[in-house]
């Protein structure tokens, strides 16, 4: 949805937090809920989180990644809510604004269709100076890696040194869903713990530094 050219991301955001396109004009079924668009953005943070969508908690509080996941995710960046929760260092954009539902076992529904064509590119253009985006979870790997991403996953995130000394700017690096559904896949691949965290969190470090 364009809005007028070189809009600043905090206008872009404003009209994402107004937009009901998933209510109003769906792809699809109609989202069974009201929608509340959930992103944080500025013009100063370097660090892009790109995640997947709201869950239940965050959709009734409206702060993002406000649940275990997003405790898990900021240990595994070394920094506490006081930094991650500050938009001129962090911004935060999922592929899905809004909380997109529950599927028939109770787990969270793909991110809705609406969100990305109508706003990601040029939510992205406005924020020129992130250095780098972490695509968490196999949709944010799709849109920000395209070609670059691997057939499952799992190799994405193993290819993870590749990916991110690569020439693509932003430079992008792949992580698994922060969710404690997760916790078998992180014992059965211990290199990311071992390998992949050391260097996010000195990325992280130097990214955020005011």
């Amino acid at each position: 949805m364009k809005l007028a050219g070189g809009s600043l991301p905090e206008t872009i955001a404003g009209a994402i937090r107004a937009c009901r396109l998933c209510r109003d004009a769906p792809q699809g079924a109609r989202l069974p809920h009201e929608p509340r668009p959930v992103v944080v953005v500025s013009q100063t943070a370097r660090l892009l989180i790109a995640g997947q969508a709201p869950g239940t908690r965050v959709h009734e509080s409206g702060i993002p990644f406000n649940d275990p996941s997003g405790d898990r995710l900021r240990e595994w960046l070394g920094i506490g809510r006081d930094v991650f929760y500050d938009p001129e260092r962090v911004a935060i954009a999922p592929m899905g604004f809004c909380f997109p539902g529950l599927d028939a076992t109770g787990g969270d529904l793909p991110p809705r269709k609406e969100c990305a064509p109508a706003w990601r590119a040029e939510l992205i253009a406005s924020m020129g100076q992130v250095e780098l985006v972490l695509a968490i979870g196999m949709y944010a790997q799709k849109w920000h890696l395209g070609d670059g991403r691997k057939r499952t996953l799992t190799e994405t995130v193993r290819h993870w040194r590749e990916i991110l000394e690569s020439d693509r700017t932003p430079r992008v690096l792949p992580l698994p869903h922060p969710s404690w559904r997760n916790t078998a896949w992180l014992k059965r691949n211990p290199w990311f713990e071992a390998e992949l965290l050391p260097v996010l969190r000195a990325e992280t470090e130097r990214l955020v530094r005011l």
